[in-house]
């Protein structure tokens, strides 16, 4: 009877003093399996992290445009805030948009390796050249002005990269010198230099 008695006492008390630890390892895998499926969520949905950088852009862009002064600027219905507007609004829409296929599943594919062999030495003839298109750029801007030096700063970069079309690349070269003057200074509201042909255009 002694036995007996004490046997169901001591079974109780080794369960008393042992259910505890075994609750505590039992309880401590499935923060480790918690843990585990986070980690691989958050790595097998990394896309996310380019929604969020987009959507940080998209509300700064927006957040400038609306804080923006455009008492002086302002020409029209359009003015320097259409701009930052709608490039602020389709950096959220973007973003939201790829947050949601994201999450649907998809996701996109590596891309495959450049067509670069990596012992070429570095082309700085070509990088020499386009620097001093920007450099001239910068210094003609005000003399000669915009439609002048931006058209300089297209026909150089085209020659810098290769092109060798002296009948053709002039030309387009003036026509996106001047479509660009025309697109800031007359309907955005920023006012570009003329230059000499300031009364002209």
């Amino acid at each position: 009877m002694t036995a007996e008695s004490a046997g169901p006492a001591e079974s109780a008390g080794r369960d008393e003093s042992q259910g505890p630890a075994g609750a505590t390892g039992s309880d401590r895998e499935p923060t480790q399996e918690q843990s585990t499926t986070i980690r691989s969520w958050l790595r097998d949905h990394s896309e996310l992290g380019v929604c969020v950088l987009l959507l940080a852009i998209g509300t700064l862009v927006l957040t400038d445009a609306l804080t923006m002064s455009v008492d002086i600027a302002q020409r029209g219905p359009i003015g320097p805030r259409t701009v930052p507007f709608v490039v602020g609004s389709a950096l959220l829409l973007v973003a939201v948009l790829l947050a949601v296929d994201v999450l649907r599943g998809g996701r996109g594919e590596a891309e495959g390796g450049e067509d670069v062999d990596l012992d070429e030495p570095a082309d700085w003839r070509t990088v020499l050249l386009l620097s001093g298109v920007f450099l001239a750029t910068a210094v003609l801007i005000g003399p000669l002005g915009f439609p002048i030096a931006g058209a300089l700063l297209f026909w150089g970069s085209a020659y810098s990269l290769g092109s060798r079309h002296y009948d053709r690349d002039p030309l387009i070269a003036a026509v996106l010198s001047l479509a660009t003057y025309f697109l800031f200074d007359n309907l955005l509201g920023v006012p570009l230099p003329g230059g000499p042909l300031m009364g002209v255009v």
